[in-house]
Protein backbone atom coordinates (compact mmCIF):
# COMPACT_ATOMS: atom_id res chain seq x y z
CA UNK A 1 0.00 0.00 0.00
CA UNK A 2 1.37 3.41 -0.87
CA UNK A 3 1.62 6.00 1.93
CA UNK A 4 -0.62 9.01 1.74
CA UNK A 5 0.62 12.20 0.14
CA UNK A 6 1.47 13.81 3.42
CA UNK A 7 4.10 11.19 4.22
CA UNK A 8 5.57 10.82 0.72
CA UNK A 9 8.99 12.14 -0.19
CA UNK A 10 9.43 14.53 -3.09
CA UNK A 11 12.60 14.05 -5.14
CA UNK A 12 14.63 17.20 -5.65
CA UNK A 13 17.67 18.05 -7.74
CA UNK A 14 18.20 21.79 -8.09
CA UNK A 15 16.46 24.58 -6.23
CA UNK A 16 13.50 25.35 -8.46
CA UNK A 17 12.76 29.01 -9.16
CA UNK A 18 9.27 30.39 -8.69
CA UNK A 19 7.72 29.71 -12.08
CA UNK A 20 4.43 31.21 -13.14
CA UNK A 21 1.67 28.77 -12.28
CA UNK A 22 0.16 26.95 -15.25
CA UNK A 23 -3.42 25.77 -14.78
CA UNK A 24 -4.70 23.08 -17.15
CA UNK A 25 -6.07 23.16 -19.75
CA UNK A 26 -3.63 25.81 -20.96
CA UNK A 27 -1.96 26.53 -24.27
CA UNK A 28 -0.57 29.97 -25.03
CA UNK A 29 0.19 31.37 -28.48
CA UNK A 30 3.35 29.90 -30.00
CA UNK A 31 5.29 29.70 -33.23
CA UNK A 32 6.03 26.15 -34.35
CA UNK A 33 9.56 25.42 -35.54
CA UNK A 34 9.58 22.21 -37.55
CA UNK A 35 12.36 19.66 -36.94
CA UNK A 36 12.81 18.51 -40.54
CA UNK A 37 14.95 15.52 -39.64
CA UNK A 38 12.15 14.13 -37.50
CA UNK A 39 9.58 14.96 -40.17
CA UNK A 40 11.54 13.01 -42.80
CA UNK A 41 12.26 10.12 -40.42
CA UNK A 42 8.67 9.72 -39.28
CA UNK A 43 7.47 10.11 -42.86
CA UNK A 44 9.78 7.33 -44.06
CA UNK A 45 8.79 5.04 -41.19
CA UNK A 46 5.08 5.48 -41.81
CA UNK A 47 5.28 5.06 -45.58
CA UNK A 48 7.39 1.95 -45.08
CA UNK A 49 4.85 0.63 -42.58
CA UNK A 50 2.08 1.02 -45.17
CA UNK A 51 4.17 -0.99 -47.62
CA UNK A 52 4.83 -3.55 -44.88
CA UNK A 53 1.09 -3.91 -44.36
CA UNK A 54 0.70 -4.53 -48.10
CA UNK A 55 3.41 -7.22 -47.93
CA UNK A 56 1.53 -8.96 -45.11
CA UNK A 57 -1.26 -9.72 -47.60
CA UNK A 58 0.91 -10.49 -50.61
CA UNK A 59 4.33 -12.04 -50.05
CA UNK A 60 5.25 -12.21 -46.35
CA UNK A 61 5.57 -15.58 -44.66
CA UNK A 62 3.34 -16.33 -41.72
CA UNK A 63 6.37 -16.85 -39.51
CA UNK A 64 7.50 -13.28 -40.21
CA UNK A 65 4.10 -11.85 -39.30
CA UNK A 66 3.85 -13.92 -36.10
CA UNK A 67 7.40 -12.98 -35.14
CA UNK A 68 6.58 -9.29 -35.64
CA UNK A 69 3.46 -9.66 -33.47
CA UNK A 70 5.46 -11.15 -30.60
CA UNK A 71 8.04 -8.39 -30.93
CA UNK A 72 5.18 -5.88 -30.74
CA UNK A 73 4.07 -7.40 -27.42
CA UNK A 74 7.60 -7.52 -25.98
CA UNK A 75 8.30 -3.95 -27.05
CA UNK A 76 5.04 -2.58 -25.67
CA UNK A 77 5.63 -4.17 -22.27
CA UNK A 78 9.15 -2.73 -22.35
CA UNK A 79 7.46 0.68 -22.37
CA UNK A 80 4.52 0.00 -20.06
CA UNK A 81 6.18 -2.15 -17.38
CA UNK A 82 9.66 -0.68 -17.80
CA UNK A 83 9.91 2.98 -18.79
CA UNK A 84 6.47 3.84 -17.46
CA UNK A 85 5.55 1.96 -14.31
CA UNK A 86 9.02 1.01 -13.04
CA UNK A 87 11.41 3.81 -13.95
CA UNK A 88 9.14 6.86 -14.30
CA UNK A 89 6.71 6.27 -11.45
CA UNK A 90 8.69 3.84 -9.28
CA UNK A 91 5.39 2.00 -8.77
CA UNK A 92 7.33 -1.17 -7.96
CA UNK A 93 10.93 -2.30 -7.65
CA UNK A 94 12.73 -4.75 -9.90
CA UNK A 95 15.82 -6.85 -9.34
CA UNK A 96 18.66 -6.65 -11.83
CA UNK A 97 17.60 -9.63 -14.03
CA UNK A 98 14.14 -8.10 -14.58
CA UNK A 99 15.63 -4.67 -15.26
CA UNK A 100 17.93 -6.18 -17.89
CA UNK A 101 15.00 -7.99 -19.50
CA UNK A 102 12.94 -4.79 -19.49
CA UNK A 103 15.72 -2.66 -21.00
CA UNK A 104 16.04 -5.20 -23.83
CA UNK A 105 12.27 -5.08 -24.42
CA UNK A 106 12.32 -1.29 -24.13
CA UNK A 107 15.09 -1.08 -26.73
CA UNK A 108 13.02 -3.14 -29.17
CA UNK A 109 10.36 -0.43 -28.83
CA UNK A 110 12.86 2.44 -29.34
CA UNK A 111 10.97 5.49 -28.15
CA UNK A 112 14.22 7.28 -27.42
CA UNK A 113 16.25 6.01 -24.47
CA UNK A 114 14.31 5.02 -21.37
CA UNK A 115 15.92 7.85 -19.42
CA UNK A 116 14.71 10.46 -21.91
CA UNK A 117 11.27 8.81 -22.06
CA UNK A 118 11.00 8.96 -18.26
CA UNK A 119 12.08 12.60 -18.15
CA UNK A 120 9.37 13.59 -20.64
CA UNK A 121 6.77 11.54 -18.81
CA UNK A 122 7.59 13.07 -15.46
CA UNK A 123 7.18 16.47 -17.11
CA UNK A 124 3.84 15.29 -18.48
CA UNK A 125 2.54 14.40 -15.02
CA UNK A 126 3.92 17.45 -13.29
CA UNK A 127 2.52 19.90 -15.85
CA UNK A 128 -0.19 17.85 -17.52
CA UNK A 129 -2.11 19.58 -20.33
CA UNK A 130 -0.20 22.86 -20.12
CA UNK A 131 2.64 24.33 -22.19
CA UNK A 132 5.18 22.66 -19.89
CA UNK A 133 3.72 19.27 -20.84
CA UNK A 134 5.84 17.94 -23.77
CA UNK A 135 2.72 16.61 -25.54
CA UNK A 136 0.13 19.09 -24.33
CA UNK A 137 -3.26 17.60 -25.27
CA UNK A 138 -4.83 21.06 -25.06
CA UNK A 139 -3.33 21.66 -28.53
CA UNK A 140 -5.40 18.86 -30.02
CA UNK A 141 -5.17 15.24 -31.08
CA UNK A 142 -2.45 15.51 -33.72
CA UNK A 143 -0.09 17.58 -31.58
CA UNK A 144 -0.40 15.33 -28.52
CA UNK A 145 -0.16 12.20 -30.67
CA UNK A 146 2.90 12.93 -32.81
CA UNK A 147 3.05 16.62 -33.69
CA UNK A 148 5.06 17.44 -30.57
CA UNK A 149 7.89 15.29 -31.92
CA UNK A 150 7.93 17.14 -35.24
CA UNK A 151 8.55 20.59 -33.78
CA UNK A 152 11.03 22.09 -31.36
CA UNK A 153 10.11 21.90 -27.69
CA UNK A 154 8.05 24.65 -26.17
CA UNK A 155 10.25 27.04 -24.11
CA UNK A 156 8.31 26.12 -20.96
CA UNK A 157 9.26 22.45 -21.44
CA UNK A 158 12.95 23.28 -21.86
CA UNK A 159 13.06 25.75 -18.97
CA UNK A 160 11.14 23.76 -16.40
CA UNK A 161 12.57 20.44 -17.53
CA UNK A 162 15.91 21.39 -15.97
CA UNK A 163 14.34 20.99 -12.54
CA UNK A 164 12.64 17.63 -12.97
CA UNK A 165 14.17 15.12 -10.51
CA UNK A 166 16.19 12.54 -12.44
CA UNK A 167 18.95 11.49 -10.03
CA UNK A 168 17.38 8.09 -9.45
CA UNK A 169 17.42 7.45 -13.21
CA UNK A 170 20.92 8.77 -13.84
CA UNK A 171 22.25 6.58 -11.02
CA UNK A 172 20.69 3.44 -12.51
CA UNK A 173 23.45 1.43 -14.28
CA UNK A 174 20.96 -0.29 -16.59
CA UNK A 175 19.59 3.02 -17.87
CA UNK A 176 23.09 4.48 -18.13
CA UNK A 177 24.21 1.52 -20.24
CA UNK A 178 21.32 1.92 -22.66
CA UNK A 179 21.94 5.66 -23.03
CA UNK A 180 25.72 5.27 -23.48
CA UNK A 181 25.41 2.54 -26.12
CA UNK A 182 22.10 3.66 -27.59
CA UNK A 183 23.09 3.54 -31.26
CA UNK A 184 24.54 -0.01 -31.38
CA UNK A 185 22.33 -1.46 -28.64
CA UNK A 186 18.96 0.01 -29.64
CA UNK A 187 19.78 -0.14 -33.34
CA UNK A 188 20.52 -3.85 -33.12
CA UNK A 189 17.48 -4.77 -31.05
CA UNK A 190 14.92 -2.55 -32.78
CA UNK A 191 16.02 -2.76 -36.42
CA UNK A 192 18.77 -5.28 -37.21
CA UNK A 193 17.71 -8.30 -35.14
CA UNK A 194 14.01 -8.19 -36.21
CA UNK A 195 15.12 -7.99 -39.86
CA UNK A 196 17.78 -10.68 -39.93
CA UNK A 197 16.03 -13.33 -37.79
CA UNK A 198 13.33 -13.93 -40.47
CA UNK A 199 15.97 -13.83 -43.22
CA UNK A 200 18.32 -16.29 -41.51
CA UNK A 201 15.87 -18.74 -39.92
CA UNK A 202 13.08 -19.10 -42.49
CA UNK A 203 14.36 -17.50 -45.66
CA UNK A 204 12.34 -14.30 -45.73
CA UNK A 205 13.56 -11.63 -48.13
CA UNK A 206 15.47 -8.73 -46.57
CA UNK A 207 13.05 -6.18 -48.04
CA UNK A 208 9.98 -7.96 -46.69
CA UNK A 209 11.52 -8.53 -43.25
CA UNK A 210 12.65 -4.89 -43.05
CA UNK A 211 9.31 -3.39 -44.00
CA UNK A 212 7.24 -5.68 -41.77
CA UNK A 213 9.50 -4.82 -38.86
CA UNK A 214 8.90 -1.14 -39.60
CA UNK A 215 5.17 -1.89 -39.59
CA UNK A 216 5.63 -3.45 -36.17
CA UNK A 217 7.72 -0.52 -34.98
CA UNK A 218 5.31 2.15 -36.22
CA UNK A 219 2.42 0.25 -34.64
CA UNK A 220 4.25 0.27 -31.30
CA UNK A 221 4.84 4.01 -31.65
CA UNK A 222 1.27 4.94 -32.52
CA UNK A 223 -0.32 2.67 -29.95
CA UNK A 224 1.80 4.26 -27.23
CA UNK A 225 1.08 7.72 -28.60
CA UNK A 226 -2.66 7.04 -28.21
CA UNK A 227 -2.18 7.26 -24.45
CA UNK A 228 -1.02 10.86 -24.92
CA UNK A 229 -3.76 11.76 -27.40
CA UNK A 230 -6.94 9.66 -27.28
CA UNK A 231 -6.62 8.93 -23.56
CA UNK A 232 -6.62 12.68 -22.89
CA UNK A 233 -9.49 13.54 -25.20
CA UNK A 234 -11.97 10.66 -25.67
CA UNK A 235 -13.56 8.87 -22.71
CA UNK A 236 -15.00 9.20 -19.23
CA UNK A 237 -13.63 10.43 -15.91
CA UNK A 238 -14.89 8.21 -13.09
CA UNK A 239 -12.07 9.16 -10.69
CA UNK A 240 -11.41 12.87 -11.17
CA UNK A 241 -13.48 14.95 -13.57
CA UNK A 242 -11.14 17.94 -13.17
CA UNK A 243 -8.40 16.10 -15.10
CA UNK A 244 -8.15 15.95 -18.89
CA UNK A 245 -7.10 12.29 -18.80
CA UNK A 246 -9.88 9.78 -19.43
CA UNK A 247 -10.72 6.08 -19.37
CA UNK A 248 -10.40 4.64 -22.88
CA UNK A 249 -10.94 0.89 -23.19
CA UNK A 250 -9.71 0.45 -26.81
CA UNK A 251 -6.46 2.20 -25.90
CA UNK A 252 -6.08 -0.01 -22.85
CA UNK A 253 -6.49 -3.15 -24.97
CA UNK A 254 -3.90 -1.96 -27.50
CA UNK A 255 -1.39 -0.87 -24.86
CA UNK A 256 -1.86 -3.82 -22.48
CA UNK A 257 -3.45 -1.79 -19.71
CA UNK A 258 -2.43 1.87 -20.14
CA UNK A 259 -5.76 3.31 -21.29
CA UNK A 260 -7.36 3.66 -17.87
CA UNK A 261 -5.76 7.06 -17.82
CA UNK A 262 -8.09 8.98 -15.54
CA UNK A 263 -7.27 6.47 -12.83
CA UNK A 264 -3.57 6.68 -13.63
CA UNK A 265 -3.42 10.47 -13.35
CA UNK A 266 -5.36 10.27 -10.11
CA UNK A 267 -3.05 7.60 -8.66
CA UNK A 268 0.17 7.58 -10.73
CA UNK A 269 2.06 5.48 -8.16
CA UNK A 270 -0.28 2.46 -8.47
CA UNK A 271 1.67 -0.26 -10.32
CA UNK A 272 -1.56 -1.50 -11.96
CA UNK A 273 -2.47 1.93 -13.47
CA UNK A 274 -6.06 0.74 -13.05
CA UNK A 275 -8.43 -0.47 -10.38
CA UNK A 276 -8.36 -4.25 -9.88
CA UNK A 277 -11.54 -4.76 -11.85
CA UNK A 278 -9.71 -3.77 -15.03
CA UNK A 279 -7.01 -6.42 -14.82
CA UNK A 280 -8.69 -8.57 -17.45
CA UNK A 281 -7.42 -5.98 -19.95
CA UNK A 282 -4.22 -5.24 -18.07
CA UNK A 283 -1.55 -7.56 -19.50
CA UNK A 284 1.22 -5.38 -18.08
CA UNK A 285 -0.10 -5.86 -14.56
CA UNK A 286 -0.16 -9.63 -15.08
CA UNK A 287 3.41 -9.45 -16.37
CA UNK A 288 4.52 -7.61 -13.21
CA UNK A 289 2.51 -9.99 -11.02
CA UNK A 290 4.26 -12.97 -12.63
CA UNK A 291 7.69 -11.57 -11.87
CA UNK A 292 6.55 -10.65 -8.36
CA UNK A 293 5.63 -14.33 -7.92
CA UNK A 294 9.07 -15.22 -9.30
CA UNK A 295 10.69 -12.83 -6.82
CA UNK A 296 12.14 -10.44 -9.41
CA UNK A 297 9.56 -7.66 -8.77
CA UNK A 298 8.70 -6.44 -5.28
CA UNK A 299 7.28 -3.51 -3.28
CA UNK A 300 4.28 -3.26 -5.60
CA UNK A 301 2.38 -0.07 -4.69
CA UNK A 302 -1.42 -0.02 -4.79
CA UNK A 303 -4.30 2.11 -3.55
CA UNK A 304 -6.92 0.59 -1.17
CA UNK A 305 -10.24 -0.02 -2.90
CA UNK A 306 -12.10 1.90 -0.19
CA UNK A 307 -9.97 4.98 -0.88
CA UNK A 308 -10.63 4.65 -4.61
CA UNK A 309 -14.39 4.40 -4.08
CA UNK A 310 -14.39 7.48 -1.84
CA UNK A 311 -12.41 9.40 -4.44
CA UNK A 312 -14.85 8.35 -7.16
CA UNK A 313 -17.79 9.60 -5.09
CA UNK A 314 -16.04 12.89 -4.32
CA UNK A 315 -14.46 13.92 -7.61
CA UNK A 316 -15.59 11.48 -10.33
CA UNK A 317 -18.02 12.18 -13.14
CA UNK A 318 -20.45 9.51 -11.94
CA UNK A 319 -19.60 6.77 -14.46
CA UNK A 320 -18.30 3.39 -13.34
CA UNK A 321 -14.68 2.29 -13.52
CA UNK A 322 -15.15 0.92 -17.04
CA UNK A 323 -16.13 4.34 -18.31
CA UNK A 324 -19.67 3.51 -19.39
CA UNK A 325 -23.07 3.09 -17.81
CA UNK A 326 -25.64 5.45 -16.39
CA UNK A 327 -24.15 8.43 -14.60
CA UNK A 328 -24.74 8.90 -10.90
CA UNK A 329 -25.00 12.25 -9.10
CA UNK A 330 -21.61 13.69 -8.17
CA UNK A 331 -20.55 15.81 -5.24
CA UNK A 332 -18.70 19.10 -5.28
CA UNK A 333 -15.01 18.78 -6.03
CA UNK A 334 -12.47 19.89 -3.49
CA UNK A 335 -10.11 22.46 -4.99
CA UNK A 336 -6.59 21.02 -4.85
CA UNK A 337 -5.09 23.67 -7.11
CA UNK A 338 -2.66 24.83 -4.43
CA UNK A 339 -1.06 21.40 -3.97
CA UNK A 340 2.64 21.32 -4.91
CA UNK A 341 3.24 17.59 -4.50
CA UNK A 342 4.21 15.64 -7.60
CA UNK A 343 3.83 11.88 -7.91
CA UNK A 344 6.55 10.02 -9.79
Amino acid sequence: MVPNKGSSVVLTENAEPQFKKLVAPQAGPRKYQIVYRNLLTFGYWHLSAIYGLYLCFTSAKWATIIFAFFLYMFAEIGITAGAHRLWTHRAYKAKLPLQILLIIMNSIAFQDTALTWCRDHRMHHRYSDTDADPHNATRGFFYSHVGWLLVKKHPEVKTRGKYIPLDDLRNNPVLRFQKKYAIPFVGTLCFLMPTFVPVYFWGESISTAWHINLLRYVTNLNVTFLVNSAAHLIGNKPYDRTLASVQNIPVSIATFGEGFHNYHHTYPWDYRTAELGNNRLNVTTKFIDFFAWLGWAYDLKTVPQEAVEKRMARTGDGTDLWGYGEKKPVKDVKDNSDETYYDF
